[in-house]
């Protein structure tokens, strides 16, 4: 047996209209993204002999996971993540010839996953940093506006001695 993955374009084409059939079972997900059959499939994998020679198509639609409020757009943050982890599942099973190409292969995509993570991590505190340490405490402005950054501040706060400003 063989699927057929029909997946719509920005447009968001409705699962029915891509499989064209009315009467379609969701297989997996949920109602923010998921993989959608037509009713008389949904059962392929438990009798694989029993359909057609042609693919069984499956939709998969995702078109909840753009539309609302600009924060649910922040998923987008992962995507180097996912791919990350669609690199490590990808791979070609592990042939019993070849054991230290596959631990290189597993040892590469952990490491890259590790950068991958402190690069996300070091954007996020230095953005941070950059806000609140760089420009709002080196403006006494800024500063009086925000008990909790006194000891910051370039008048009377750690800021004051010359030597620990830029």
């Amino acid at each position: 047996m063989a699927l057929e993955l029909l997946v719509h374009g920005v447009g968001g084409t409705t699962p029915d209209v891509m499989l064209g059939d009315r009467r379609i079972v969701r297989v997996q997900g949920d109602d923010t993204a998921g993989l959608y059959r037509r009713t008389d499939d949904a059962d392929a994998e438990s009798r694989p002999g029993g359909h057609r020679e042609e693919p069984v198509p499956e939709a998969y639609s995702w078109c909840n996971l753009t539309s609302g409020n600009s924060s649910r757009a922040l998923w987008l943050l992962l995507l180097p993540f996912m791919v990350v982890n669609l690199a490590h599942w990808m791979r070609p099973a592990p042939a019993g010839h070849r054991p230290g190409l596959d631990r290189a292969h597993d040892l590469l995509v952990r490491l890259l996953a590790l950068s991958l993570t402190v690069l996300l991590v070091s954007a996020a505190c230095e953005v941070a940093l950059d806000l609140v340490a760089w420009q709002c405490a080196g403006t006494p402005r800024c500063v009086a506006g925000q008990s909790w950054l006194g000891f910051a501040g370039a008048d009377g706060g750690w800021w004051r001695v010359p030597g620990r400003r830029l």
